[in-house]
């Protein structure tokens, strides 16, 4: 057997990659195309809870995506507490196949894959259900996804206005200097989730919370705006679907089952079906489905997180690294 070597990008390695905005927004919606397309295989992901105590569990996504000719796997933890030990809350690994051989590949630190193709679905989703001239952007929460959430968005549509809200203050307020000075603009810091979403043109909430509350308010939402729920826990009234003109998933699949998501009650009382269902965002971005056709259309945009995101923005970061000679090689075999 010939000598087996897998490539291997850290966390210092994919900092130093600086992928751009563009880059990653590029790559991400190539997997969505690709999904769209019929070419891919995605499996819903499964969840491991080591032990209720530990405010945390694992989430493991699987996938293929045919034209990148990769299959990846993705373990990602999430512990809500993790900032108590100086923590992040999400910690993440992926890895990637051959599918012909079952061959490994490459292993890649997946902590800010994950926060980068977070931000990158959002954007995407925005880019083909949010108006053209949306100028404000409410955004509930300030973890790792939030960053980008706001910096992807930011980069297509250059708001006017972003307003931020999350539980904690002090995280509120380092995540909105950080914000502020990396898109050099002023970012608004609300306290409370009204102030936040009342009146946005697009409203995200990404919020973490223990156990589902409907702290977002239905009669908050202005209409024509794009709201993008995607908390663990569903933060949302089951009135909102019930005011959207179209609701999009990223893999209905996965939206379908499982304990989690932010419309987890909205699935189990039928006002989330596939009869209700107007389009996964794959199919709009390959053009079989339209997106926003009018300006007074609300729509709501739900994305769960897909192991397509991860490896296709994990193939364009090899690929990146190495025309720079970035990284690692282990020997497998």
């Amino acid at each position: 057997m010939k000598p087996i070597y897998i490539d291997y990008l850290n966390a210092l390695d994919i900092e130093a990659l600086a992928m751009t905005d563009a880059e990653i927004i590029g790559a991400v919606e190539a997997g969505l195309v690709a999904q769209g397309n019929g070419q891919t295989v995605i499996e819903p992901r499964v969840h491991l809870e080591p032990d209720p105590s530990f405010h945390g569990h694992f989430n493991v996504l699987r996938g293929y995506v045919a034209p990148l000719d990769a299959a990846g796997v993705k373990i990602v933890g999430d512990y809500v507490d993790n900032y108590l030990h100086g923590l992040p809350s999400e910690f993440g690994i992926l890895n990637l196949f051959d599918p012909r051989t079952g061959t490994p590949r490459a292993i890649l630190d997946a902590t800010v894959i994950t926060d980068m193709r977070t931000g990158a679905v959002t954007a995407i989703g925005a880019k083909h259900l949010a108006k053209k001239s949306s100028r404000v952007l409410g955004h509930i929460g300030a973890r790792g996804t939030a960053y980008w959430n706001v910096r992807l968005l930011d980069h297509l549509f250059d708001f006017d206005e972003i307003r931020v809200h999350s539980r904690r203050p002090e995280s509120r307020d380092a995540f909105v200097a950080k914000l502020a000075a990396d898109l050099g603009k002023p970012i608004m810091a609300v306290a409370d989730w009204k102030s936040c979403v009342e009146g946005a043109d697009i409203v995200v909430e990404a919020s973490r919370l223990p156990d589902p509350q409907p702290l977002l308010k239905t009669e908050w939402i202005k209409r024509g705006a794009l709201v993008v729920p995607y908390g663990t826990m569903s933060a949302v009234e089951l009135s909102l679907t019930d005011i959207m003109q179209k609701i999009v998933v990223d893999d209905w699949g996965q939206c379908k089952t499982g304990k989690f998501g932010s419309l987890r009650a909205h699935v189990e009382t039928g006002r989330l079906s596939e009869a209700t269902l107007h389009a996964e965002l794959g199919q709009i971005a390959a053009g079989l489905k339209p997106g926003r056709q009018s300006d007074g259309e609300t729509i709501l945009f739900w994305h769960r997180g897909l192991s397509l995101s991860d490896i296709a923005l994990g193939k364009a970061m090899l690929a990146k690294a190495g025309e720079n000679g970035i990284g690692q090689r282990l020997r497998f075999a």
